[in-house]
Parts: structure tokens; C-alpha cells; sequence
């Protein structure tokens, strides 16, 4: 054969099946460009230079294995539509004597265009907008612009090398379709449905319990340690119910309206729910990823929108005070009024020096152990720690006369009783009992307490215990050690205040209290061992960076997601639109009019189009606990703001469906009615 002749024929083919080609091509470049950008950030010198440089790149060399990830499953799927149209005409070169190596031949060059059309204008692309999406990146993060271009070879060579593996795997399973299928099956594939459903009741109550036992997690997890855990695996069952149910529910529905006679027998819904009863496990398998995908990117959208508009509200329930000391003390002795007082003159006689008065102070000492609560009682055996994460709890130690002075109140106690506030739920007990240390008698719980660090976000849940005198009420637990050595009990005392500076202020405060305090001397003069220093105006820009890199990263895969599921529903339309344009013909020609064409079309899309939305919908509403239980882990406990998130987030979603549904509509009607020609 004459040189250029495999080449020729491959471009011919990709040309003539263009209304499929051109969506396929144009999502290898998208993604092909998606993830040299997002390499591009994470390998960005600007960046280098910002405060959490470290965290921000990281996040985006993460979100570039999920784009990789996600974008050779992707362009499977996509793929497998483009491969059914082509092995009709796989099938007819076959009977007219092209052998399955000429076939082959034919693959490879259509693969090598593809990726060369693909990578080259995806890379040109990438390399446009990889600095415009460098800009607003640090316009999220609130960072220094800089306008110096940069091409990272590495980016470049990693962005070929994923996308050449990706396209060699797709080659090599298009050769395993063509080399294994038969002239006679490679020419009927396009017209093999499947068969006249049947019901299976089995597979459809698997999906609802999959899916009820996916609720179930998200509802009752309350620890984020906990959710963290029980996410990724509701996550897997919400995934496999929704297939199951989609698929189940799909051939359930169509056969109930079949058996409603004055639905049924309706020009208008005959054709449709026939048509869809005829290959209604791929219809529900479409169903199923349209619904995850949409799922997907609500959940991306409303987690990083109240990640980075309640950035504010977070960082100052982590930090309700401008400066956050803890002085770590030696042991009980050292939780007296006379140690408090005597610290916090001391602090407060460095801050005068150097010409700063504290306001709206807040100081207590405390004793702190974590243990493994069941029922009343509480183990401190470590080794139980790691086997028992949801049960165990952190207990602080508060003298009652510190609690008092700080909030003004007047409570008083009887040796043995303790007044106990829960940040996150209401203790049923009566009682505490510790193992080898105090039982105390529950008298009242508190509906609130003053803010004692980060207490009320930590990560597993918190007890604070406010007891008449804390070294009494620990007894012989305040000198217990692990098998290491290391005491089971840590004493604290914490100094927050404001100082009415500006943030560069702060922040010079901030360290020059690190510097003094970090001193021998000073330590030996006030009476502790170390210390931890926080300040809200130096930990801004980390927080700043965070959760703005995490909102821009969600945004970018948001709309990877996005694109993936609009470009399921085009082809599902498309492909179909193929399958049904031989029945709609003949219904033409017994006497159904285009407009009859239409309403039977509108008929079958509304009848399964807004299924994915309604569920996916519902899997948000079920999700919503312990995604609230997971932004906890960044310090963010806004309820109302992540409502309002998810709600702005599903409408919106809502209306960009709807839209896609027209347009799609659209392009299934100029197919089955005839009213736009193919071109040759």
C-alpha cells in the first residue's frame, strides 16, 4: 500500500464521525492542560517565596495525581462511545478484506493524531493560561504578583509522559476490542441493545442498603478523626448503591409505565419509554455517573466555598485572642493561685517593658490527660488509643477558683463533685471514674465556657472537669507515668490576650515573646519548662494560604467535574440519538409528525433526566453532618455558613442542568427527526 495511506484513512474516519470526535478531542486537551497548570503551580518559583509555600504546592501536586487519575477513567468512558461508532466501519474494511493487523494500523494513527492534536494544543493552552491561573491564585491567597514568565521543562515532560501512557493504554484496548470481535459482530455492534429488562429486586435492595449504611456513617460519625475514616468509605458505598439503585430503578420505572395503559399507548411516551426499556441498563449506568459526578462537584464547591469565605470566622474561633501563651509546668504544685498570679505579673511586667498593656486577658492554669471513655468510666492505657478513636476523649483539670474569676461566677463544690462541659454533645453519666485516679460525681453540666485555646476544635472530643482544687482531685493520678516514662497528666498554665496593636505589630510582639521566653533564664526565673507561643496576625497568611489554595484547587477540579458531566449527557444523547433515529424514522413513516417527535423526546428526557439531580441532592443532605464533623479538622465550625453554601451551590448546579438539558435535547432531535443532515 502507498505510503500515508493508514494515515489518510485514519484522518477520514475521525472526520466523518466528527459530531463525537471533536467533544473527545476537546476533552484530552482540557485535561491535558488542567494538569499541566495545575503542575505548573505546584512547581511555581512565585510561590516559593510565600508563607506556607510548602502546603499550597503540595495541595496542588496532590490535585494534579487526581486530575491524572481521574482523567484516565475519564477518557475511558469517553473513549468506549467514540469506539462503538468506529466498529461499524471497523466491520465493513474487515468483509472488504483489511485484515485485523491493517486495522490495528489504522488505531495506531488515529491514536497518534489524537495525541498529538491533544497534547500539542493542550500544552499551548496550559503554557496561555499557567500564568493568568499563577495571578489568581495569589489574588485567593492574598499574596506578592509577580509578572515573570516561566516554563518548567519539568511540567512539560511529565504532563507527555502521563498523557503518552494514558493513550498507549487506550490504543492498546481498542486493539483488544477489534482483535477479539468478529466481522459479523464489529458491523452489528452499533445496532446490539440489550435485552428486554428484567427486574432485579436483589441488586436494587443491595443499593438502598448500601446507601442506607452510607447515611447511617455520615449521621452518626461525630469525631472528624472518626469522619475522616468513615468518609472515604461511605463515599465508596454511596458510589456502588447509586449504580445499583440507578440501574435497578431505571428498569423498575420503565416497566410500571408500561404497565399504566393510558401512559403507555401515547405517541408521545410510546416510542420513548420503549426506546429507553430497550437498553436501560447502559441508561442506567449513564444515569449513575452523571449523579456522582454531579455529586462530586457540589460537595467540592460548598467544602471550599465555606472553607475560604469562613476563613475569617476560622481563624479567630482558633485564635480568640491576638497572643496565645501556654507555659507547660512541672507538676500540680504548680496549679495554685499564688503560681497564677505570680506568672502573670511576670508576663505582664515583660509586656510593659516593651510598651504594651494587655486587654481582655483570659488566664487559667490546668491539668490534661487523654484516655478511652466507656460508659463512666475512663481508661488510660495507650495502647488502647489507636484500636479505639472514637471513644477517646481529652479531660482538662480546672480549679474551680480560676473558672470563677474568669467568668464571674459564683459556683461552689463539694470534694468530690465537678461541674463538666461538653463542646460538642451533652454527657449522659453521673459520674466520671478514672482508672487508678479520682471518681467524681457530675453536679451540674455547663452550656458554656469561657475559651481555653483550642478546645472546642479539637479533633477528638474534650471534657473540661472544673474541680475544687485540681492536685486533691487528681490524687495519685497527677504522678502516674506511661511505660516510656512520660507523665499520663500535663499542667498548663495559658495567658490570651489582645494588645491593641496593628498586624506587624503583633506580629514583632509575637516575637520577641518567643525570644524571651524560649530563654533559660526566664524560664528558670518564672518557674516552667517550655512554652508555645501562638499569634493570630503571624498564622494569618498559613490560614490565608490554605484555605485559598484549597478553594482555587476545588474550583479547577469543580470544573474538570463538571465538564466530564456534561460531556456524559452529550454523548448518552448522542449515542442514543443514533440508536433511536431508525425507530423515530419508521414512526415517521406510519404518520408521526416532528412536533409528536418532540414532545416524545421532551417525554423521555424529563421522565429520567432529573433523577441523577434529585439524588445527588439527597446524597448532599445526608452528607452534610460529616462534611460539618470534617471542616472541623480546619478549624471551621460555621453551621449556617455552610448551608448557605451548599444551598447556593445546588441551585446553581440546578440551573446549569437545566441548561445542559435544552441544549442536549437539542442535538437528540436534530438526530432522530432527520431536520439536520450528517455531512459526509
Amino acid at each position: 500500500m502507498k505510503l500515508g495511506f493508514y494515515p489518510r484513512l485514519a484522518a477520514s474516519g475521525l472526520r466523518k464521525n466528527r459530531r463525537l470526535f471533536v467533544p473527545y478531542l476537546l476533552t484530552c486537551t482540557g485535561m491535558t492542560a488542567m494538569f499541566y497548570i495545575l503542575l505548573f503551580l505546584a512547581l511555581s518559583d512565585t510561590l516559593q517565596g510565600l508563607t506556607g509555600a510548602v502546603t499550597i504546592q503540595s495541595i496542588f501536586s496532590l490535585g494534579s495525581q487526581i486530575i491524572a487519575l481521574f482523567a484516565a477513567i475519564f477518557l475511558f468512558y469517553t473513549h468506549s462511545f467514540l469506539m462503538r461508532r468506529r466498529k461499524k466501519e471497523f466491520g465493513l474494511y474487515h468483509v472488504l478484506g483489511m485484515g485485523k493487523r491493517n486495522l490495528s494500523l489504522i488505531l495506531l494513527w488515529e491514536t497518534l493524531i489524537t495525541a498529538a492534536l491533544s497534547l500539542g494544543l493542550g500544552l499551548l493552552l496550559g503554557i496561555a493560561f499557567s500564568k493568568l491561573a499563577e495571578l489568581g491564585l495569589i489574588y485567593v491567597i492574598r499574596g506578592e504578583v509577580s509578572y515573570r514568565l516561566s516554563l518548567p521543562g519539568v511540567a512539560v515532560r511529565r504532563t507527555v509522559t502521563v498523557f503518552l501512557f494514558i493513550f498507549a493504554l487506550l490504543l492498546l484496548n481498542s486493539i483488544r476490542q477489534v482483535r477479539f470481535s468478529t466481522a459479523l459482530s464489529l458491523l452489528r455492534s452499533e445496532n446490539t441493545g440489550e435485552k428486554p429488562p428484567r427486574g432485579n429486586w436483589f441488586l436494587g435492595l443491595l443499593g438502598v442498603i448500601f446507601l442506607v449504611r452510607a447515611y447511617l456513617l455520615a449521621l452518626l460519625t461525630k469525631e472528624p478523626l472518626a469522619a475522616l475514616g468513615a468518609f472515604f468509605g461511605a463515599v465508596v458505598l454511596v458510589i456502588l448503591g447509586t449504580y445499583l439503585v440507578m440501574i435497578s430503578l431505571s428498569v423498575t420505572l420503565c416497566r410500571l409505565l408500561q404497565k399504566r395503559k393510558d401512559y403507555y399507548y401515547k405517541p408521545s411516551h410510546f416510542v420513548s419509554v420503549a426506546s429507553m426499556a430497550y437498553r436501560m441498563k447502559r441508561n442506567g449506568a449513564g444515569l449513575a455517573s452523571i449523579c456522582v459526578l454531579a455529586t462530586m462537584v457540589l460537595v467540592t464547591v460548598a467544602t471550599c466555598g465555606c472553607l475560604y469565605f469562613g476563613e475569617e470566622s476560622a481563624i479567630r474561633q482558633r485564635y480568640p485572642r491576638q497572643i496565645d501563651i501556654e507555659l507547660h509546668l512541672g507538676g500540680p504544685g504548680d496549679l495554685s493561685e499564688d503560681k497564677n498570679r505570680a506568672l502573670k505579673e511576670g508576663i505582664d511586667s515583660l509586656l510593659a517593658g516593651w510598651g504594651c498593656r494587655p486587654e481582655n486577658g483570659y488566664c487559667l492554669g490546668y491539668a490534661a490527660c487523654s484516655g478511652v471513655l466507656e460508659g463512666e468510666r475512663v481508661s488510660l492505657n495507650r495502647e488502647l488509643f489507636s484500636a479505639d478513636m472514637a471513644s477517646r476523649c481529652l479531660f482538662f483539670f480546672v480549679p474551680l477558683a480560676d473558672y470563677n474569676a474568669q467568668t464571674g461566677a459564683g459556683e461552689t463544690l463539694d470534694e468530690g463533685e465537678a461541674l463538666l462541659y461538653c463542646p460538642r454533645y451533652r454527657y449522659e453519666g453521673e459520674s466520671l471514674t478514672f482508672e487508678n485516679g479520682p471518681s467524681l460525681r457530675i453536679r451540674k453540666q455547663l452550656d458554656c465556657f469561657p475559651e481555653m485555646g483550642d478546645t472546642s476544635l479539637n479533633l477528638i472530643s474534650s471534657m473540661i472537669l472544673v474541680v475544687p482544687d485540681v492536685p486533691a482531685a487528681l490524687g495519685e493520678l497527677a504522678d502516674l507515668a506511661d511505660f516510656s516514662g512520660d507523665r499520663l497528666v500535663s499542667f498548663t498554665w495559658l495567658y490570651n490576650f489582645d494588645t491593641g496593636l496593628d498586624a506587624s505589630g503583633q506580629v514583632a510582639l509575637y516575637r520577641q515573646l518567643q525570644n524571651t521566653l524560649t530563654d533559660p533564664a526566664q524560664k528558670q526565673n518564672l518557674g516552667y519548662g517550655t512554652c508555645t507561643l501562638s499569634s493570630r496576625a503571624h498564622e494569618w497568611e498559613n490560614f490565608t494560604g490554605l484555605y485559598g489554595s484549597l478553594f482555587y484547587l476545588g474550583i479547577l477540579l469543580s470544573a474538570v467535574f463538571l465538564l466530564a458531566a456534561v460531556l456524559i449527557i452529550y454523548y448518552k444523547q448522542v449515542s442514543e440519538g443514533y440508536e433511536d433515529q431508525a425507530r423515530f424514522a419508521i414512526m415517521q413513516k406510519v404518520g408521526m409528525t416532528r412536533r409528536e417527535i418532540k414532545r416524545s423526546i421532551r417525554s423521555q428526557l424529563l421522565t429520567v433526566f432529573y433523577m441523577p439531580l434529585a439524588l445527588a441532592a439527597l446524597h448532599l443532605v445526608f452528607a452534610f453532618p460529616i462534611i460539618r464533623r470534617l471542616l472541623l479538622m480546619f478549624s471551621v465550625d460555621n453551621g449556617s455558613l455552610f448551608a448557605a453554601a451548599t444551598g447556593i451551590s445546588l441551585a446553581l448546579f440546578a440551573l446549569l442542568y437545566t441548561a445542559v438539558y435544552v441544549l442536549t435535547s437539542n442535538v437528540y432531535y436534530h438526530i432522530v427527526s432527520g431536520a439536520r443532515e450528517e455531512a459526509p
